[in-house]
């Protein structure tokens, strides 16, 4: 019998990530197998022309409990949506796409901009961006890199 391989990635429900193209170094995601699209923390959220193309600023902060590292984006906009939020509320917002490293895999995905500040995650991934071969398991938690101590500290708001 010949043992069976395929592509897929085992990821835990909760899972750190890296941000490169946004100069994120680290951000603690759910895992959302009920939702479509990849939502994160911004705020400060403006948008604004480019040489005629529609792009947003904002501002991330990676860190639950802090307001360290906290990060200045522009991105061109890929798409305004109507979203509804687990608790029922629909509300328009801005698409982009940003590149995710999880489990050591690099995807681009869709992310809404949200304000995220009641939630226990600054990010939050979905399917889309989980159909590219990643299988979470919801038992298990961080299976993929882990953001450096010190890093680990600020979002737990010690240092």
């Amino acid at each position: 019998m010949s043992e069976r391989t395929h592509s897929n990635t085992l990821a835990g429900w909760r899972e750190w990530v890296q941000l490169p193209g946004v100069g994120v170094p680290w951000i603690k995601a759910k895992l959302d197998t009920g939702a479509q699209t990849s939502s994160i923390h911004a705020y400060d959220v403006e948008a604004f022309d480019r040489d005629g193309v529609a792009w947003v600023r904002f501002r991330i902060r990676p860190w639950q409990r802090s307001e360290s590292d906290e990060v200045a984006v522009e991105c061109p906009v890929h798409d305004v949506r109507r979203v509804r939020s687990s608790s029922g509320h629909v509300d328009e917002r801005f698409v982009v796409i940003m590149r995710l490293l999880l489990v050591g895999h690099e995807v681009d995905a869709e992310v809404t901009l949200s304000n995220r500040d009641a939630m226990g995650f600054r990010m939050l991934i979905g399917r889309e961006a989980l159909s590219r071969g990643i299988v979470v398991d919801s038992a298990r938690s961080f299976l993929g890199d882990r953001a450096p101590r010190p890093m680990r500290r600020r979002n737990r708001g010690d240092a």
